[in-house]
């Protein structure tokens, strides 16, 4: 089963649109790309398995798994790239500018409500990010 992230660069952040079969679950906010640099750079165009994750500063969220030279690349709730996120990806349900989102606790809920029963059944997911200007 395969997520897509449809992602726009920007100079100050990435901005995405998360979907899942088709359908629009959230949007997503990243740091820019600096060259797939740990905690400063969001991370390379691909295909990476995703999984359930715990910490105890995130709470559930969600690890992408398998990312060139990275670890701990998550899906954990922020609202600016810039101050909050390491190289992680930040669901939102709006944009507000470059790498800059709002109501990410809500996005993040909408995921696992819709991921989390299916990795719980024991299928496994897929997260491929795309260029949207390459679609």
């Amino acid at each position: 089963m395969e997520l897509q992230l449809i992602r726009s660069y920007h100079d100050r952040g990435v901005n995405g649109v998360l979907l899942f079969g088709g359908e629009e679950i959230c949007l997503t906010i990243e740091l820019p790309w600096q060259g797939n640099r740990p905690r400063v750079s969001c991370i390379p165009e691909g295909k990476y398995p995703l999984r359930k994750w715990y910490t105890p500063r995130f709470g559930s969220h969600f690890e992408v798994v398998g990312v060139p030279g990275r670890k701990y690349i998550l899906f954990h709730g922020a609202n600016d790239a810039g101050r909050e996120l390491r190289g992680c990806i930040a669901p939102v349900l709006k944009h507000t500018g470059e790498g800059k989102g709002s109501f990410s606790r809500a996005a993040l809920d909408r995921m696992k409500e819709r991921l989390y029963p299916l990795l719980d059944n024991g299928h496994k997911l897929y997260l491929t990010i795309k260029n949207a200007d390459h679609e």
